[in-house]
Formats: structure tokens, sequence, C-alpha cells
């Protein structure tokens, strides 16, 4: 049986903190999903097709690494793939509150699904995609939280 996780998230833009979680928990998987996920009621600022476009560049030489576009609810999504984990990234304490909430809901709705947690690496604990989109509205140097392929010119 595959160890298949599945990373979820809108990813607008994916940051160089996403990229640190998902490159230091390769070890951990045979296969990596990162699934960009659709919400009707959110605005995003950059369309689906750049968001994954962005992701597929960041790890175009990672055989191990699979973008996808989902809807719905995260857990019926690993269901459908066969993920038995749900990895996600922790910057700091109100991540963890909220993050362990999300993980009893999911566990609830899957048994089989174990939730996974990384620290970010110190460096990045700082950096959101909120962040990196309010630097790109305002004309601030975004390039040093993106990975290269985020880099537009």
């Amino acid at each position: 049986m595959s160890r298949i996780a599945l990373f979820p998230g809108s990813f607008d833009p994916i940051t160089i903190g996403h990229y640190d979680v998902i490159t230091r928990a390769l070890p951990l998987f045979d296969k990596i999903v990162i699934g960009v996920g659709q919400n009707a009621l959110k605005q995003y600022m950059f369309p689906l097709e750049q968001r994954m476009q962005w992701i597929q560049q960041a790890f175009a030489r990672e055989s191990k690494i699979e973008v996808a576009a989902y809807e719905g609810l995260t857990v019926n999504y690993c269901k459908a793939i066969g993920a038995k984990f749900m990895l996600r990234g922790l910057r700091n304490p109100a991540d963890f509150e909220f993050e362990k909430g999300v993980a009893q809901a999911n566990k609830r709705m899957a048994p089989e699904l174990e939730s996974v947690f990384l620290l970010t690496s110190a460096g990045y604990s700082s950096i959101s995609s909120s962040i990196v989109r309010d630097i790109m509205r305002n004309q601030g140097d975004y390039t040093l939280f993106v990975p290269e392929s985020v880099r537009v010119k």
C-alpha cells in the first residue's frame, strides 16, 4: 500500500513556506498530492490555472508530487485519491489551534485519515499567502517569499 498524503490549500500564491513543508515531507510519503481547493465563496487574486501552473513548475523535477484541483470536503477528496494522510504546516500557535480543530473534525468523518503536521522552518514562520498578496498589491518585493516559479515579470 502506498503512503499517499494530500497537502491541501488555496495557494494564492504558493509561498516558500509551503514549498519548504512539502519538500521536507517528501521522505515521509510515496506520493504527495498538492490539492488546490476551490471555494466559490472565496475571492482569489490569481486564477486556479495560474496557481496550479506555479506549483507544477516549482516541483517539475519531483516525481513524487502531483498537483490537482478539487472541490468539496477535503476528507472526501482524500478518499477519492486514496490518501490516508493529510499534510499540514504549522507556523504558530494560532495555526495549531485552528488545524487541531479541523483535524479532529476530519478524524470523526474519516477515521482512517491521519493528519500529519510539520512545523515550518524558523525563517518561514511569518510568511503567508495573504502577506504575499498584500506585498504584490502594493508593488513591494514579493520575490523573497515565493518559489522562483511565482516570480512573474
